[in-house]
């Protein structure tokens, strides 16, 4: 895994879905969603790109893993390692930014 040497920053997918069929459940998933913002970008409802290092990766994980209610919602992430822009498709609208650039608002 990629991930493992020190600094390296790799694309990781980071997708859920959150049971929102009570209140509790839609205060989960704006808890879920306000965290993915924190560390990636938005590419559809619930899937983020986040390009992360080790420690990055282990503290947003836990922190997700802390949100959810493992019994109701589910969280998935994909490792897509340092060289991922031969891995990412896109194909129609809300074009992507480049990860690697830098963010200017």
């Amino acid at each position: 895994m990629e991930m493992r040497r020190v600094g390296v920053k790799v694309l990781i997918l980071i997708t859920y879905d959150v049971n929102t069929e009570t209140t509790s459940g839609k205060k989960r998933l704006r808890d879920v969603a306000k965290c993915c913002v924190k560390h990636g970008q938005r590419v559809q409802n619930s899937v983020f790109e986040c390009i992360l290092d080790r420690a990055q990766y282990v503290r947003v994980r836990f922190q997700l893993s802390k949100l959810i209610d493992p019994q109701k919602d589910s969280l998935r992430f994909y490792n897509l390692g340092n060289h991922y822009a031969n891995k990412v498709e896109h194909i129609g609208a809300k074009d992507a930014h480049d990860m690697g650039g830098p963010l200017i608002f």
